[in-house]
């Protein structure tokens, strides 16, 4: 028996407290949002809070958020912060709508990548060659982002569509569903049973309408994982964003591996502005189309603490805010009050079972003032839930604060041969 295999099979010290796995935790967490999610539409009424139309729109609306985040992941655990999402983004809308109005639309996927790697090749060169401000970098990119595109749609779309902030339509990609279980889903929806019926709206919502952007979103999730935490190169780039001169002293050619975390990360950008641009809603490019979430996708990966799988519960997150808003308006961000309270009360009574009596407190404090403004008002209104989703990411970044480890020499500059 090996020294690990003794340790796995020792009985447990008295008085120690097993850890779950860590695949359980985020099972459990999944859960309880779930049953949160089916007693707040019980007790409140709005269906709309687990209807199969508002998970199909949350995934439309997360695509382009989880894509930025997968680009800031990327460029970050290269050491190399990217304020920059927002501009290469609004370069992939531009150039996915340029693409796709001519060659359809794997022509614009490719022209939202192409542009998005420009703009990330642009922030490498000025961050790792030359050592510029990664703050100043990415903001510049940004403006200049929003300058390049707004003249290349007055050069080209302008004299098709006679409007220089919007392109001429493009054609999308076919949509399917998952067969049996789309038809399975939507009867169990149909039939109002609690919790049953809330799982198959939200299971319905994600097997109905799907295209093949929204499959390679998801597909690039575990793809990243795997390339950056069970590969060799994987292990070669994180360790430039961890500490680069002990990877430089290992051979690890460190600013080779930062320029390509960049320019992949500008690449997963501008795919992000090419999902807006393929989104059903829209299909084509239009100014100010991208409205910040580049910088929604860089709150989720720090949401996710600079992990693929907590990126995309945190793009999930904000995404179904900002779908539930668009489709039932301030009623149902209003039912969202009734499930903070209850998701304060299962947090109090968590830190209540290990006996950390402050928190414990601070959470029903939290409840209560909650209940309290959803008591008060009988709906949110629209100005204010139009921003429900902007909010929810200032709320979630400050509770997620105190649990968050970016990586060590995120932001950091550096030179070749530091270390001699």
């Amino acid at each position: 028996m090996t020294a690990v295999e003794a340790r796995r099979s020792a009985p447990s010290a008295p008085g120690t407290r097993r850890r779950l796995p860590r695949w359980a935790r985020p099972m459990i967490v999944v859960a309880v949002g779930l049953a949160i999610l089916a007693i707040t539409t019980t007790f409140t009424g709005q269906v709309q809070l687990t209807s199969s139309g508002t998970a199909e729109a949350a995934v439309r609306l997360m695509l382009p958020i989880l894509l930025a985040g997968l680009g800031g992941l990327w460029a970050e655990r290269a050491g190399v912060i990217n304020i920059g999402l927002e501009g290469m983004m609004i370069l992939g809308t531009w150039g996915a709508a340029w693409a796709g109005y001519q060659w359809g639309p794997w022509a614009a996927l490719l022209g939202g990548i192409v542009f998005g790697a420009l703009g990330g090749l642009l922030h490498a060169v000025a961050t790792v060659t030359f050592a510029v401000n990664q703050i100043v970098s990415g903001v510049a990119i940004t403006l200049l982002g929003l300058g390049v595109t707004k003249y290349l749609a007055s050069l080209i779309f302008f004299p098709i569509t006679q409007n220089p902030r919007e392109s001429p339509r493009v054609e999308d990609f076919p949509d399917f569903s998952v067969p049996g279980l789309s038809q399975a889903t939507s009867a169990l929806e149909a039939q109002q049973r609690v919790l049953v019926s809330d799982l198959a709206g939200l299971l319905g919502g994600l097997v109905t309408n799907l295209n093949a952007l929204v499959v390679i979103g998801f597909a690039l999730v575990p793809i990243t994982y795997f390339l950056l935490w069970r590969t060799r190169f994987g292990l070669r780039l994180r360790s430039c964003g961890e500490n680069p001169v002990a990877a430089e002293s290992l051979g690890v050619n460190v600013y080779r591996y930062k320029y390509i975390g960049v320019v992949v990360s500008g690449a997963l950008a501008g795919l992000g502005g090419a999902a807006l641009v393929l989104n059903p809603g829209q299909l084509g490019y239009l100014e100010g189309q991208t409205g910040g979430r580049g910088y929604i996708g860089l709150a989720a990966m720090i949401f996710g603490n600079w992990r693929p799988g907590g990126l995309l519960a945190g793009s999930a997150l904000f995404g179904f805010v900002d779908g539930l808003q668009l489709r039932a308006g301030g009623e149902a961000v209003h039912a969202l009050l009734y499930s903070a309270t209850l998701l304060a009360v299962a947090v109090a009574l968590f830190w209540v079972a290990r006996r950390h009596w402050t928190p414990a407190l601070v959470a029903t404090a939290i409840g209560a003032v909650v209940y309290a403004l959803y008591y008060a008002v009988d709906t949110i209104p629209r100005e204010f839930a139009t921003y429900a989703p902007q909010i929810v990411t200032l709320v979630v970044l400050a509770v997620a604060s105190q649990h968050l480890r970016p990586p060590a020499a995120v932001g950091v500059e550096y030179r070749r041969g530091e270390g001699d």
